[in-house]
């Protein structure tokens, strides 16, 4: 007989596939126009960081 370690967490399966359905369905819930709003932040935003450059200095020593 397997013995139960009571330190270990049961979890229960995860159903990932209703997730994903659920979200759909709530997405389907809203408008065309914030649809179209919501489509066009994330345009900006996708725009915003093909453009960022990242630079990196190196910190200043501390005179100690």
């Amino acid at each position: 007989m397997e013995e139960k370690n009571p330190n270990i967490v049961q979890e229960s399966a995860a159903d990932y596939e209703k997730a994903e359905t659920d979200l759909l369905r709530n997405a389907l819930k809203h408008s065309y126009t914030e649809r179209f709003l919501m489509m066009t932040t994330l345009m900006k935003m996708d725009k915003m960081f093909r453009s960022a450059k990242i630079t990196h200095q190196p910190a200043p020593k501390s005179d100690k």
